[in-house]
């Protein structure tokens, strides 16, 4: 009589088990360019921009998103996650609200080959991006605007009510943080124009 080994069943039947449990779907979000234009100098056509590269905290330079959970800590969340990194999505965002604001489609984001003689580069530094689900998105930026020698330096601290408690609201957030702080950057720009003529 022969003996059949009951390990290779159960390792059998524990994979079969094993595949129909789901593992959670995971969420992807990206950031999105203001909805309407606003052209703030008409005479600002010809102005050539490049923005970027942007820097990012450390804790923020990953593709999950991280939200602030209490005073002393935050969530990283496995399952709601950047589409793209921030480090290259923020710049492009932030160069097309840039070129709508200017009334300029000679405005780049850092790494487009396009823009490598663009008359003024304005890296930025994203020092604190601190969400809140179902409050609110804190943004605070450093930018500076060169040219040749010249360089003008801009900061802003904006902070965007969500509209609703999920992590869309969110990216919806982030997203018209950024629109403002390209309003910004504008104004910079258009001062540092203005002391060239």
């Amino acid at each position: 009589m022969r003996t059949v080994s009951v390990l290779p069943v159960l390792f059998g039947f524990f994979l079969l088990c094993a595949g129909c449990v789901r593992s959670p779907g995971v969420t992807f979000y990206t950031l999105t360019p203001a909805a309407v234009p606003e052209v703030e100098a008409s005479s600002a056509q010809a102005l050539s921009v490049r923005v970027g590269p942007v820097t990012l905290p450390e804790l923020l330079d990953r593709p999950q998103l991280v939200v602030r959970v209490a005073p002393n800590r935050v969530a990283i969340l496995e399952s709601h996650r950047w589409a793209e990194p921030l480090k290259e999505e923020i710049p492009r965002l932030l160069s097309q609200d840039v070129g709508r604001r200017l009334g300029s489609n000679r405005v780049f984001a850092y790494g487009q080959s396009t823009g490598a003689d663009a008359k003024y580069g304005v890296p930025v530094d994203i020092l604190r991006l601190e969400a809140v689900p179902g409050e609110a998105v804190t943004l605070e930026a450093v930018w500076s605007v060169r040219s040749g020698n010249d360089s003008r330096v801009g900061r802003a601290v904006v902070r965007e009510k969500t509209t609703g408690p999920g992590y869309e609201a969110v990216a919806e957030a982030t997203s018209r943080a950024l629109d403002t702080i390209s309003a910004e950057i504008v104004k910079t720009v258009l001062a540092a124009e203005a002391t060239q003529k």
